[in-house]
């Protein structure tokens, strides 16, 4: 009998709920300032119709296939904007579906930028806050958002930058090739003369550099850029980045254009060069640079073009370059 009462007791304690002090009570309360802050803190996204955001443009970097890369300040941002820039309102309105957020879109792209414009700084000026976005990445990175913020910095708007995806340097994060040092070039020109010039120009640098490709422009691509860097010079090929069929080709340029003779890729691609291997430092010879000059003006720049392309794409003094360009050439 003695034994089952204090079985019975033992059953109690472990049963019943313990009164904790008053005190013990009070640091774990869930509704205790500190509870509250720290699960504000934990899911901004669930607070974002509470919050106001200051007035300015806000450049808001979005995923560049992935929908999970995308950051809570972001998210929240979007959320409590007076209006979303978009460059394409269709393909922004799944991504706002798909996080439930009702703020309105507004289309914004190269073909109406001017027309917008006027109107978007009324709003800003007028206290709103105004987020911009493109179809993917940064904005007013190869995409529509820079002369818009260059406006607003120019009228004292802020210009508040939300960090995120960027093809650009998601690929050379992973491309292989020397990260310390690197050039953007983005979209080549379209006309012919204009995209060799650039082509040359970067095949000098030492740096990487990176460019933007579309996926029907990728046979000339390689086509030209083997004719400036030589077929020997290494690249990587970035296709689909963060998406199912994510891809990295690696190889030289000369191998490049064997291997997409017959194929035609799909989607956006970032195409990375490693840099001259040259050193930076060392002085071209007078030979070297009488070539350079004489390539630049057979391509039709002027002498003072010329001048100034050959000193961007070496190491040597421009005052020295067109020494000698007067030299060859005169007056």
């Amino acid at each position: 009998m003695a034994s089952l009462l204090r079985l019975q007791a033992l059953s109690l304690t472990l049963t019943s709920p313990r009164r904790l002090p008053s005190r013990i009570l009070r640091s774990v309360s869930p509704v205790s300032p500190l509870a509250r802050r720290l699960s504000a803190a934990a899911s901004p996204e669930q607070r974002a119709s509470e919050t106001d955001l200051e007035s300015g443009l806000y450049l808001v970097a979005t995923p560049i296939g992935n929908l999970e890369d995308i950051t809570l300040r972001a998210l929240r941002v979007l959320k409590c904007a007076h209006v979303i820039l978009s460059e394409d309102t269709r393909h922004s309105g799944k991504l706002l579906q798909h996080y439930n957020i009702k703020t309105p879109l507004l289309s914004f792209h190269k073909f109406n930028e001017r027309e917008r414009e006027p109107s978007i700084l009324k709003r800003l000026h007028e206290g709103e806050a105004v987020a911009v976005i493109s179809d993917a990445g940064t904005p007013g990175i190869s995409d529509p958002g820079m002369e818009l913020a260059r406006v607003c910095a120019s009228e004292k708007i802020p210009v508040i930058p939300i960090p995120g995806p960027s093809a650009a340097i998601a690929a050379l994060s992973a491309s292989g090739l020397p990260t310390d040092e690197f050039t953007f070039v983005g979209f080549l020109p379209k006309h012919g003369r204009s995209r060799k010039v650039r082509l040359e120009v970067s095949a000098r640098e030492g740096a990487t550099q990176i460019f933007y490709v579309p996926p029907h422009g990728i046979h000339q691509f390689l086509s030209d850029a083997a004719s400036s860097f030589g077929d020997s010079r290494p690249c990587v090929i970035a296709r689909e980045i963060t998406k199912l069929h994510e891809e990295f080709w690696r190889g030289t340029l000369g191998e490049a254009n064997e291997a997409f003779a017959t194929r035609q890729p799909k989607g956006e691609i970032t195409l990375l060069i490693e840099g001259n291997s040259i050193s930076a430092d060392e002085t071209p010879s007078d030979d070297f640079l009488e070539h350079e000059l004489k390539e630049m003006m057979a391509e039709g720049h002027a002498l003072s073009s010329a001048v100034k392309l050959v000193a961007e794409a070496t190491s040597a003094k421009k005052k020295d370059v067109y020494a000698l360009a007067l030299r060859l050439f005169g007056k």
